[in-house]
């Protein structure tokens, strides 16, 4: 991939690259970034046995769980793993994949030993796994796509498709005609986007027009949309996410703990979080997952507070928002750690009574 920090990998898509240590720009000054040698972004070599007496989650979700714009010491789940004794994160996210890939990504790596999945859902992202192509911008500012792997719901289930991944990119010109090829096909803010590039295709112009406020109108303008996909469970996209979710947890042999993260829109107050939390909800009780919503903890703090969660541009959690996140889920991953223990403890006492 035209990025150094990104190597391309067959069947997820791309992963970080392996080993890979460097400063990336962002606005807010740069951030540190260290890949293990399987290439993602985690403190953790990827051993496959845990230690005595440690509880082991894998992590997965898309750039708001990788990081973007942080270092990783200051993301939620290196939060977490230091606020908890005991607990180790193998943090899987990766910078703009779909819940398809992340999928793909647990699937290669399902055979580490581990006591919990933790899937943080960005929740805008029911779009991705739609699409077949993810736009990027590469260092001169231009719009480019790479091919992402996909599934499809055939008589009910899923097929895999696009793998092994093609690994040259394209232009939007290049792309199938085809509604389901670009990621920012269709909705609101993808006709913002268009618009604002064909108004502006210098990609200097584009950042002093958004550098205005122009981006901010846009973002709050789609959000006052809701993000798309929720707002019926019979809608192409979430049922196509639910499934894939559907098959992770009934695959997964441990708990399976999933969390929303909200569209910044929602923190503010300026979009109604009530059909994703409707969705997420039902699937939880129906697939007997576990489910945690960080809203109402992030409703709770004074607006002028909440501003601070994101980034003023790029709207991905600050230092300050992945602390909040951390606080969040901190009691909900204690309580299953607990009830885990509690299970351990009942079948312990169960097999020494047999052995009486």
């Amino acid at each position: 991939m035209w990025q150094s920090h990104l190597s391309y990998h067959p069947r997820i898509g791309y992963t970080y690259s392996p080993n890979f240590r460097g400063r990336l720009p962002h606005e807010s000054g740069g951030y540190l970034v260290r890949a293990n040698a399987a290439g993602f972004r985690c403190e953790h070599e990827f051993e496959p046995e845990r230690a005595p007496g440690a509880f082991r989650a894998l992590l997965f979700g898309d750039s708001q769980t990788a990081g973007l714009g942080v270092g990783n010491r200051h993301r939620y789940g290196d939060l977490l793993e230091r606020a908890i004794p005991g607990l180790e994160i193998f943090n899987f996210a990766i910078d703009g994949v779909g819940v398809d890939q992340e999928y793909l990504a647990y699937l290669e790596h399902s055979g580490i030993a581990h006591d919990l999945v933790v899937i943080g859902l960005y929740v805008e992202d029911v779009s991705r796994v739609s699409s077949q192509h993810l736009r990027f911008n590469d260092e001169a500012g231009r719009e480019i796509y790479y091919a992402k792997p996909f599934y499809r719901l055939d008589g009910g289930g899923l097929t895999l498709a696009n793998v092994p991944v093609p690994k040259r990119p394209f232009t939007r010109d290049m792309l199938p005609q085809d509604p389901r090829a670009g990621m920012e096909a269709g909705g609101f803010l993808a006709r913002a986007r268009t618009a604002l590039h064909a108004m502006a295709p210098d990609p200097r112009l584009r950042r002093a027009i958004t550098g205005f406020g122009l981006g901010d109108l846009i973002r709050k303008a789609a959000g006052e949309q809701r993000a798309p996909g929720y707002e019926s469970p019979d809608n192409p996209g979430w049922r196509l996410l639910a499934e894939i979710l559907k098959n992770w947890i009934f695959r997964s042999g441990t708990p399976v703990l999933l969390m929303p993260i909200p569209m910044w829109a929602f923190v503010e107050e300026a979009a109604d979080p009530a059909p994703y939390q409707t969705r997420y909800r039902e699937f939880a009780i129906a697939t007997r997952c576990h489910l945690h919503d960080p809203l109402p903890d992030l409703l709770s703090l004074p607006l002028a507070e909440r501003r601070k969660l994101f980034f003023a541009r790029d709207r991905h959690l600050t230092p300050l928002g992945h602390r909040v996140m951390a606080d969040s889920l901190q009691p909900a991953i204690a309580d299953i750690i607990r009830q885990g223990a509690i299970r351990q403890g009942a079948v312990l006492a169960a097999t020494a009574e047999d052995r009486t």
